[in-house]
């Protein structure tokens, strides 16, 4: 059993690398690319926004209840802001990339895969991975980076108008607080967060679509793990930056 996850963990880390090796390659499918990222979108825009609203809702209701417990509801702004830039809206994002975009990643690779369409390209001498991999883990990538940009934004309108209008807070105070606690390199990190989850999310998809056991009912359960152990990386990378990030960049005013 051990062994078997080494081997699957290897295998998945040399497609990652096969991926980006094959970035800088040529012909670029852009028209493939294209279509990906026309998808994505359209799938997970409107279900990150309705998402995003409870989301930043829920951070300022209780972050606004802690801070009036404390005696600092001055700062309720700049804390719900953080935690919705910093880890809401990338988890957001990543969990609509992986949820919507890559289990139909997954299940179109996995029935190519059946149909041998992929051994057909192979023997015509075309590369799986440069056709239809890599546009699809750039489209995941391009989509979550301006996904996260939406959900930020909504999130914090959401967490100012449930701060504001149902908890008695101010306008004033609420932004004075977030430009007083926030800085740009959060932005930056938010934003490195939903390209890496981008990258993770289309990698584990195209993986278990490309490697489907059993035949159609292999590919459903293909599907399935892949939304899975995205999940799992994407809480244990997220992590990882979060710790990094923390020791590298001191916090506003430290």
């Amino acid at each position: 059993m051990i062994t078997g996850a080494l081997r699957q963990t290897g295998r998945l880390f040399a497609l990652a690398a096969e991926v980006s090796r094959a970035v800088f390659k040529r012909p670029f499918q852009f028209r493939e690319f294209v279509e990906q990222f026309w998808f994505l979108a359209s799938v997970t825009i409107l279900p990150a926004a309705l998402v995003s609203i409870p989301f930043g809702a829920v951070i300022a209701l209780q972050v606004g209840s802690l801070t009036q417990q404390l005696g600092a509801q001055s700062f309720t702004g700049g804390a719900s802001v953080l935690a919705v830039v910093q880890q809401a809206s990338p988890l957001i994002v990543a969990l609509l990339i992986s949820g919507a975009g890559g289990s139909a990643i997954c299940a179109d690779l996995g029935s190519r895969t059946i149909r041998e369409e992929l051994d057909a390209m192979e023997v015509m001498g075309v590369s799986p991975v440069q056709r239809l991999v890599v546009p699809r883990v750039l489209a995941a990538m391009g989509v979550a980076v301006l996904l996260n940009g939406l959900v930020s934004v909504v999130g914090i309108l959401g967490g100012y108008f449930f701060n504001v209008y149902l908890q008695d807070g101010t306008p004033g105070a609420y932004l004075s607080s977030f430009s007083s606690l926030a800085q740009l390199p959060d932005l930056y990190v938010s934003e490195l967060k939903a390209l890496v989850f981008g990258f993770i999310a289309g990698i584990v998809a195209a993986y278990r679509g490309l490697n489907p056991r059993g035949g159609p009912k292999g590919v459903g359960d293909a599907v399935n793990q892949s939304v899975v152990i995205t999940f799992l990386l994407l809480f244990f990378v997220n992590m990882v930056i979060t710790s990094v990030y923390l020791q590298i960049v001191p916090p506003k005013g430290g």
